[in-house]
């Protein structure tokens, strides 16, 4: 990195400011963002994927690990040539391609550079596509080797929240069943320019190594927005378009009780009997 400008430098020459519409927010200290590649690492030998790197933070200090290869995946053409830039010092272990993230096949991304391994996720993600982004790696068919991701405050604490916890939710539920997920880092808006409204925190998820079929997956979505969508009633009203009474008492679980009581493996099983 020594070999390159500063972010800010990088920023100024090319006459880059962060757009509102895209969510974005930029990190550009160095030691953060080194900091949280080491925790969510190590990516020794294997293959990144980074989604929304604007002035490249993130993916300076990705590079500057043993990553076989980064693919940048960015929206905003305004940051093409800077990105490119980097690919004097790294050559062909950075790549950076063109294209909206909630829209790319990541397995047929790979495909096309040759590469068949499974790959890491590692993102700033913008606030405004985090959550969908997040869904789509979780109970998609292409399934990372882990994802370290930056999310606004809020939603870092409905990845991670325990049952009965006030954030605990549908997005608690759907991360906790597939995934191991820990909030390894906290930043606060000032870490950021322009700095945000609301602090952020840094989530690391690993797949977990049984994964349920894709109809289960299904299922696990349809229950838990059956019951969270009405969270303040009882289970046995919530989903007895599902099943209701008698689908409860098959899983062991009281149909008094309400979504939030509920813990992930339980709407696991209901998602089974479903």
């Amino acid at each position: 990195m020594t070999d390159l400008p500063t972010l800010r430098e990088s920023l100024e020459a090319h006459g880059l400011m962060a757009k509102k519409s895209f969510g974005q927010h930029f990190l550009l200290d160095l030691n953060i963002t080194s900091k949280i590649v080491r925790l969510g690492g190590p990516f020794d030998g294997d293959i990144v994927i980074e989604v929304g790197p604007g002035p490249g933070g993130l993916t300076r200090a990705l590079l500057e690990t043993e990553a076989r290869k980064v693919i940048a995946i960015e929206m905003d053409s305004r940051f093409i040539d800077l990105l490119g830039e980097l690919n004097a010092v790294y050559g062909d272990r950075f790549e950076v391609i063109e294209g909206d993230a909630t829209k790319v096949d990541e397995a047929q991304l790979l495909a096309n550079h040759n590469l068949i391994e499974a790959a890491h996720i590692v993102s700033n993600l913008p606030y405004n596509v985090g959550t969908p982004l997040l869904i789509k790696w979780l109970t998609g068919p292409w399934q990372p080797l882990s994802m370290t991701l930056m999310f606004q405050l809020e939603v870092a604490l409905r990845v991670v929240a325990p049952v009965g916890d006030d954030d605990y939710g549908r997005l608690s539920v759907i991360s906790q069943v597939l995934c191991d997920c820990e909030k390894i880092m906290d930043l606060p808006a000032r870490a950021f320019t322009p700095p945000p409204k609301v602090d952020s925190a840094v989530v690391k998820l690993l797949p977990k190594a049984k994964r349920p079929d894709k109809a289960i997956i299904k299922n696990l979505e349809k229950v838990t927005a059956a019951a969270f969508g009405q969270r303040r009633k009882m289970l046995r009203a919530s989903l007895k378009s599902l099943g209701g009474e008698a689908l409860l008492e098959k899983a062991g679980i009281t149909p008094t009780e309400r979504a939030e009581q509920v813990s992930p493996q339980d709407f696991l099983r209901l998602a089974h009997l479903i």
